[in-house]
C-alpha cells in the first residue's frame, strides 16, 4: 500500500509540477503515516511518529526537488498577447511580443510597428511568471498553462479599472486574427480625424496610416494637439481598419469602418475609455500651431522656482550653474509617454549642447504625491534613458499645479509642454505636447526647428 501511495503522489507532483506542492506535503506526510497504522505493520509510539515524519518529509523532499525539472518553462519564440477590454462584448486588444535569451537571462520585446520595446525585470517561480514595464508603473503577473501565459496587466497609475485579463500564445504570430487580401493601398494617408464627434469634448486630430509594402499591413498614428498616440500597428481587412499598442501606459484599440469615402470607429484606451470617431481622407487639415496653444500672459513676469532633485538637493533656476546661459525647462511626468519620447530627444540634445552652454531642466508632475514612489518612478526614466540633465519633483500633480508654477504663461494644457528660455531667461517659445518619431515627417520638423532654435540662443 505505502508503494502504491509513493507512486500516486509522484505522479501527481510530476503532472502539476510545483503547483500546490504545500498541499501535496501535508497529503502524503499524512498518508503514509495512516498507512503504516492500517497495515498493522507497528504501534503508536512517539518514537515511531517522529520517525516516521521524518522519512516521508525527506521523500517528498526528494520528489519536490526532481520535480523542478519537470517544471512549466517560459518558452523562446514569439507570442500573439490579448488584453481583454471588456469580457461581455469580447474586445481584445493583441499585440506582439518575443521572449528571447540574452546572456542567462530572458527579455521580452514587446512590438508595436517600428518600435520595440525590452523588458528585462521579470520574475519566474515555478509556473509564475511576472514582469514590470520599463519606465511605466504597470505590470504583468501571469501563469504558465501549457506553454501559454495566463494573467492580467495591472496599472498602478488607476484607481478604477486597472486590472484588466490578460493571455498570450505561444508561435502564434498574428496580431490580428484576419488573413490579408489583395494589394489595396487604400487607407494610405493623412485624416482629417473628430473624436467624440457632436459632443461638447469633441477635439481634433489627424490620423497619419502608411501600408506596409503596399500590403494590407498599416502602421500609423493620429496627432493631437497635446502630442502623438505613438505606434501603432495593425491591418486593413476588407473596408474595415484595425489598430492596437501596447507600451506599457498606452492600451490603445481602434476599431474603424471605412464607407462613402468616411471613416466611422470606436476607440478604446484601456477598460475605462471608449468614444467614437470620424475621419475624412484630407492631405491640407492641419491642427492649431504648438506654439501658440500656450501663451505669455505677463512678459515682465520671469519663470523662477525651487524644488529637489532626485538626490534631495534643491536646485533653482537663479543658481549660479543657470546664470547667462539659455535654458529649457520641461515640464513632464514619468508617466506620459509623449513625455518619455521628449525625454529620449532631450537626452540627446543635452549631451550634443550642454558643453555649448545649453541647460534643461524638467520638472516633474507625478500622478502620486508620494516622494518615495515619485523618486523611484523618475529615475527609471533617468536611468532607461541615460538622462543627465536635473530632474526636479515638484511634488504637484495636474496641469493645473503645473500652470501655477508658471503664473506668466496663459495657462499648461498637456504633458509635455516645453519652454525655451534665453541667456536673459525671458521666454522666446512655448511648445505644447510633443510629435514623437511615430509622427514620421512631423517629428523631423520639428527637430530641424527645435535645433535651430537652440543654435541661435547659443550664439546670442
Amino acid at each position: 500500500m505505502r508503494n502504491l501511495l509513493y507512486i500516486s503522489v509522484l505522479d501527481t507532483i510530476f503532472a502539476r509540477g510545483r503547483q500546490k506542492s504545500l498541499e501535496l506535503t501535508k497529503h502524503f506526510v499524512g498518508l503514509v503515516i495512516s498507512s503504516r497504522y492500517l497495515s498493522g505493520e507497528k504501534r503508536a509510539s512517539s518514537r515511531f511518529l517522529y520517525r516516521e515524519m521524518a522519512r516521508a518529509s525527506i521523500t517528498v523532499l526528494v520528489l519536490l526537488i526532481c520535480s523542478h525539472s519537470f517544471a512549466a518553462k517560459l518558452k523562446p519564440g514569439t507570442y500573439r498577447a490579448v488584453l481583454i477590454l471588456d469580457t461581455i462584448n469580447k474586445i481584445e486588444l493583441p499585440f506582439i511580443f518575443d521572449v528571447v535569451k540574452k546572456g542567462k537571462k530572458l527579455q521580452i520585446i514587446i512590438k508595436n510597428a517600428e518600435e520595440k520595446i525590452i523588458v528585462d525585470e521579470i520574475t519566474i517561480k515555478g509556473d509564475s511568471v511576472n514582469f514590470k514595464m520599463p519606465v511605466f508603473d504597470t505590470e504583468f503577473r501571469t501563469k504558465l498553462v501549457d506553454g501559454n501565459l495566463q494573467g492580467v496587466w495591472i496599472n498602478h497609475y488607476r484607481k478604477e479599472k486597472n486590472i484588466i485579463p490578460f493571455k498570450a500564445e505561444f508561435k502564434n504570430t498574428n496580431r490580428f486574427a484576419f488573413v490579408p487580401g489583395k494589394q489595396n493601398p487604400y487607407f494610405e494617408g493623412r485624416w482629417e480625424t473628430t473624436f467624440s464627434p457632436g459632443k461638447p469634448d469633441s477635439s481634433k486630430a489627424i490620423g497619419i496610416f502608411n501600408h506596409i509594402e503596399q500590403s494590407d499591413y498599416i502602421h500609423g498614428t493620429f496627432l493631437t494637439e497635446t502630442g502623438d498616440y505613438r505606434f501603432l500597428e495593425g491591418m486593413k481587412v476588407v473596408n474595415k481598419l484595425y489598430l492596437s499598442c501596447f507600451d506599457g501606459s498606452h492600451a490603445f484599440l481602434f476599431i474603424a469602418e471605412h464607407n462613402n469615402d468616411k471613416f466611422t470607429g470606436t476607440f478604446y484606451s484601456g477598460a475605462h475609455w471608449k468614444e467614437e470617431w470620424i475621419a475624412v481622407k484630407n492631405e491640407d487639415f492641419k491642427l492649431r500651431d504648438a506654439e501658440e496653444i500656450t501663451t505669455i500672459k505677463d512678459p515682465n513676469i520671469q519663470p523662477n522656482f525651487t524644488f529637489p532633485n532626485l538626490d534631495g538637493s534643491k536646485i533653482s533656476l537663479s543658481d549660479k550653474k543657470f546664470e547667462n546661459k539659455p535654458v529649457i525647462i520641461q515640464i513632464m511626468g514619468s508617466w506620459c509617454p509623449n513625455c518619455m519620447d521628449e525625454s529620449n530627444y532631450l537626452g540627446g540634445i543635452y549631451k550634443q549642447y550642454q558643453k555649448q552652454g545649453l541647460e534643461i531642466i524638467a520638472l516633474a508632475f507625478e500622478k502620486t504625491d508620494d516622494l518615495t514612489i515619485a523618486t523611484k518612478n523618475v529615475t527609471r526614466l533617468k536611468k532607461k534613458f541615460d538622462l543627465q540633465y536635473e530632474i526636479l519633483l515638484t511634488q504637484l500633480t495636474g496641469k493645473d499645479k503645473a500652470g501655477e508654477t508658471f503664473p506668466a504663461l496663459s495657462k499648461i494644457t498637456a504633458f509635455p509642454t516645453t519652454i525655451f528660455l534665453n541667456k536673459e531667461h525671458k521666454i522666446v517659445k512655448i511648445h505644447t505636447g510633443f510629435s514623437g518619431p511615430a509622427t514620421g515627417n512631423d517629428y523631423l520638423v520639428y527637430k530641424i526647428r527645435t535645433e535651430n532654435l537652440i543654435n541661435q540662443l547659443i550664439k546670442q
